[in-house]
């Protein structure tokens, strides 16, 4: 292991970071809100004297290779360090009433969990609300993705950097160079993001509400600039916009890329974008019709609050159009379902992703024939693509893994002595960077609720999600220590 490397690089990102704090900084001297102003001025200074201490102590550090458990250790402290310093303008300005719901709260922007300890959004700065929906979307691609792409004059290889942020059992790289990839991912969401707020625009928001739309939409996060979601614009334009948009954000960014060099066969062939719109189209006109038949909406209403609840869960993003818990059980229960499958590998999303419920779901079939047909020769495949059994086994011991950390956290949560309901969905909220939940969790729900222990133990449930639980468990692995 290099570790001055690993800190060297850590002060490089936090700068990186601290430059794209001051994109809300101009806007506080802008919109006239000296507290603000002044919270974010402080943060900087912060940032900027973390940053140099750690480089006078690293001055003599030239080599920044680094291993796969090097990049494990900074991707990590990345996500950590990251959030210490991007709370503090909350912190500062009284938007949190905690270092612990401030924490919480951009854990949740940049894991794009979008859960909100925040009561009353409207009432804080605008700049430090904007800052926090931000962070979503930087989240979204993955911080560390984009400090590879801009910033490769440092000589370090990216290859570990990408592969231990990056989400989903498949890496695929689009590019000859992991640098090459990183600038690929980041101008293609870059673009749709810009596709988007101009989309809005003409919806009539503002450009300050079309980006705060678009940063959780895009970062499939969910943090909106008011309390109710996209439910306070009561624009069905809107809504199909953010339904088209949080489908595209829930998918694997790698076959836009392919879209782009024309490979509309591979594509469309592709079999987790087939199973992923699938599970939408059934799910969403499932509800749909449930909504309808039990004279909740007309027709064409039921279609698009079912949709879009249905996408906003699948793709983990959280937005709602309107107040889905006194919805039919089925319509919920239908919810619930998506909360455990999440979107695409390579997407912005998170849960366990739909290439890892297929490929769970074929194994299982597999074991069903082998169980009549012993000698049966079997394989796991997914249209044009076979999964070998270390992939496979890797990817049930992920989902096994996943599961039994939500148990843990869901056992310490209850601790809380909130009801069973809200313990359940907020610890698969945060595992799953989902948002928002069932019951009391649900619409316009606050996490400012929980204790400040249950907060922290949410957070550390949202950064294990986001890096997909083995980022970080290995750095408590005595055996990731030694040589």
């Amino acid at each position: 292991m290099n570790l001055k490397a690993d800190f060297k690089l850590l002060a490089y990102i936090m700068l990186f970071i601290g430059a794209i704090m001051l994109i809300p900084t101009a806007m506080s001297f802008y919109k006239a809100e000296p507290d603000a102003s002044k919270a974010f001025l402080e943060t900087e200074a912060l940032i900027l004297a973390f940053c140099l201490i750690i480089l006078l102590f690293t001055r003599k550090t030239k080599s920044l290779d680094i291993t796969t458990k090097d990049s494990y250790i900074f991707v990590t402290l990345t996500w950590i360090v990251a959030t210490i310093f991007g709370c503090l303008p909350l912190y500062f300005t009284e938007t949190t009433t905690s270092f612990a719901e401030s924490f919480f709260e951009i854990m949740s922007g940049f894991t794009t969990t979008g859960a909100s300890a925040i009561p009353v959004i409207t009432d804080h700065p605008r700049s430090v609300i904007f800052w926090r929906c931000l962070t979503n979307w930087l989240g979204g691609m993955g911080i560390v993705v984009l400090f590879v792409a801009v910033l490769p004059m440092f000589g370090v290889k990216g290859n570990a950097l990408v592969g231990a942020e990056s989400v989903g059992p498949t890496k695929d790289k689009l590019t000859p160079s992991t640098r090459g990839t990183a600038m690929a991912l980041w101008l293609i969401y870059f673009g749709i993001s810009t596709v988007e707020v101009i989309l809005l625009l003409f919806g009539g928001l503002s450009l300050y509400d079309a980006l705060t739309v678009m940063f959780g939409t895009m970062g499939a996060a969910g943090f909106s600039a008011t309390n109710q979601s996209i439910a306070s614009y009561n624009s069905p334009y809107v809504e199909w916009i953010c339904i088209t948009f949080m489908f595209i954000a829930g998918g694997n960014f790698a076959l836009y890329f392919k879209l782009l060099q024309r490979k509309f066969r591979r594509v469309f062939r592709d079999g987790e974008l087939r199973t992923y719109a699938s599970i939408v189209l059934i799910s969403g006109f499932a509800v749909a019709f449930n909504l309808f038949f039990k004279g909740f909406f007309s027709l064409s209403d039921s279609i698009r609050h079912g949709f879009f609840q249905i996408v906003s869960i699948i793709t983990t993003t959280g937005f709602y159009s309107t107040d889905y818990n006194i919805w039919p059980m089925f319509s919920q229960m239908m919810m619930f379902l998506m909360m455990f499958i999440g979107g695409c590998a390579g997407s912005t999303g998170g849960g366990i992703k739909v290439i890892r419920v297929r490929i769970m779901y074929k194994m299982g079939t597999n074991a069903m024939i082998r169980r009549s047909h012993p000698n049966a020769i079997t394989s796991v495949r997914v249209n044009d693509d076979t999964y070998d059994e270390n992939t496979c086994l890797s990817i049930a011991g992920f989902v096994g893994f996943y599961l039994m950390t939500a148990l843990i956290g869901t056992v310490l949560i209850s601790l809380s002595d909130m009801d069973f309901i809200v313990c359940v969905t907020s610890v698969f909220q945060a595992i799953g960077n989902i948002g928002i939940g069932l019951g009391g969790m649900g619409v316009n729900a606050s996490f400012h609720e929980f204790a400040a222990p249950y907060q922290w133990i949410l957070s550390v449930l949202m950064l294990v999600g986001r890096l997909e639980l083995f980022t970080v468990f290995s750095l408590l692995s005595k055996r990731f220590w030694t040589r």
